[in-house]
């Protein structure tokens, strides 16, 4: 199911009891997160979405409702995203990038797939909801919205659900990306755009022109899009097309009112304007995904030049702070999707978890078809040397009759089959997350790797006995005939 925007999809919740909504009186900050951040520890899996009616801004009530935590579940990732089954989009989408036909026959069939995929490129209308109000650079005020502050200690009030969306200056090809924006006053906020994403790439460039680099942001759309901001995808390909290969529907793309930039035409709210080449503003401390504060530091300046909105707009934000919270769900969808794209590349691995925990890309278990000594050490550096997980700080490997997704059995092979000196590996000085906290230096950090596979007899001194203590399929029979004698329920 594709939804046309971010109403529609809570339509979707409403009519599935997935939506809680609160009509007392709450403030936009500390407030909604503390209500938030309790909702997604205690409930989990079976929390709900939350719709705020009545926020209190600026001392009074306001006009605009918050949402919040409206990915944060599976069931509800899977109705986002309008996918059962990630790892079989994951599939779709890897056959999609990688076929090339031959023959006659496979032409007349890329002919075919090719003309159902031409209807899930962006496309181009005149107008759209997004612009039911247009407010203009002298009355531009971000405290109109009841943009959160989320943890007592942070440096003010945070937008938290952003798609942001810049080009290239060189190639033009769009990014869109998701980057936390602290407002500074109300038309300026900060860009927080870690060195190693596209966005922060971008903007080198137009440094490099000594370029002003023109900026949308959206706050509030259909899921599909606000998760492609969040998705790991191959460089340059373009997150709105993703979008619409996932809800096999083509998103709506306006122009904006005053920069050269394409949005969703059924945005909530979007903000226009540009990031100046050497200016920098220091952003922080923000509670953030990892459960710490991340530290105050210099970063690009957003000056807002219009904003355009929905009549009556709803603004959409998230909650971070110590897992588990919404991006825990965002994050494990993520896993799935991907996990297709990364057996193409290391095609030994059978299985990937990133405990929830585990803050993601800082604890990766894989299992592997271990096919010869020192395996599980070349998986380890496959992995560090894959796009973002080159953040991973500790990598288990395990053999490929391990389930990865079960704590219990993975904690039981580290425990029975690992030789520290001989399974252990780390390395120092390899690239670190901005929001590492535990690292001794910004954008580095030591990395450890874990090898629990069994060892084979080239791995080892001495003959290890690691067959299990099993019992006989035939003693199993005659206990199962037994069972319901027993007196077990």
């Amino acid at each position: 199911m594709s939804y046309d925007d971010l109403r529609e999809f809570i339509d979707e919740l409403e009519k599935k009891n997935l939506i809680e909504h609160i009509k007392e009186e709450v403030n936009c900050e500390l407030e909604i997160s503390e209500i938030t951040a309790r909702v997604c520890r205690k409930y989990r899996e079976n929390s709900k979405a939350l719709f705020f009616e009545n926020v209190k801004n600026n001392g009074k009530i306001s006009e605009i409702p918050v949402v919040t935590n409206i990915f944060g579940s599976t069931e509800r990732m899977k109705l986002a995203l309008g996918q059962e089954n990630f790892e079989s989009f994951g599939d779709k989408f890897l056959k999609f990038l990688k076929f090339k036909p031959s023959g006659f026959f496979e032409k007349l069939q890329v002919l075919k797939e090719l003309n159902n995929i031409s209807s899930y490129f962006p496309k181009i209308v005149k107008t759209g909801k997004c612009k039911e109000v247009i407010i203009n650079e002298d009355k531009v005020d971000l405290f109109k919205f009841p943009i959160l502050k989320l943890w007592p200690n942070d440096g003010g009030r945070f937008i938290t659900l952003p798609m942001v969306f810049t080009k290239d200056p060189e190639t033009g090809m769009r990014n869109v990306g998701m980057y936390r924006m602290q407002v500074f006053d109300k038309n300026t906020t900060g860009m927080h755009w870690h060195i190693h994403k596209d966005g922060a790439e971008h903007y080198r460039k137009a440094e490099k022109f000594n370029k002003k680099l023109e900026v949308a942001v959206v706050i509030g759309c259909e899921p599909a899009s606000m998760y492609a901001a969040t998705a790991p995808l191959p460089q340059n390909f373009d997150e709105i097309l993703f979008a619409g290969l996932l809800r096999e529907k083509a998103i709506s793309m306006v122009k904006c009112e005053t920069i050269d930039m394409k949005v969703p035409a059924n945005a909530e709210i979007v903000l226009e304007g540009y990031v100046n080449p050497n200016e920098r503003r220091l952003e922080g401390p923000f509670g953030d995904h990892t459960g710490y504060y991340s530290a105050i530091d210099y970063y690009p300046v957003f000056h807002i030049t219009c904003i355009t909105h929905k009549q009556k707009p709803i603004y959409a934000a998230t909650v971070t702070g110590i897992p588990p919270m919404e991006d825990a769900y965002i994050g494990k969808a993520t896993e799935r999707l991907f996990l297709p794209f990364i057996k193409t590349i290391i095609p030994e691995i059978k299985d990937i978890n990133l405990p929830i925990e585990g803050v993601f890309h800082n604890l990766c278990i894989v299992s592997i078809n271990k096919k010869y000594p020192g395996h599980a050490k070349k998986v380890m550096f496959a992995l560090w040397g894959l796009g973002q997980m080159m953040f991973t700080k500790i990598i288990i490997v395990v053999d490929a009759d391990v389930n990865v997704q079960n704590i219990e059995d993975v904690l039981w092979v580290v425990g029975s089959r690992v030789e520290p000196k001989r399974d252990i590996i780390t390395i120092e000085n390899a690239p670190a997350d901005a929001l590492e906290n535990a690292s001794e230096f910004k954008f580095l950090s030591s990395k450890l790797g874990i090898d629990a596979t069994r060892k084979w007899k080239e791995e080892v001194n001495k003959e290890l006995n690691l067959d299990l203590a099993e019992m006989s399929e035939e003693v199993k029979k005659k206990v199962d005939e037994k069972w319901n004698k027993f007196g077990f329920n």
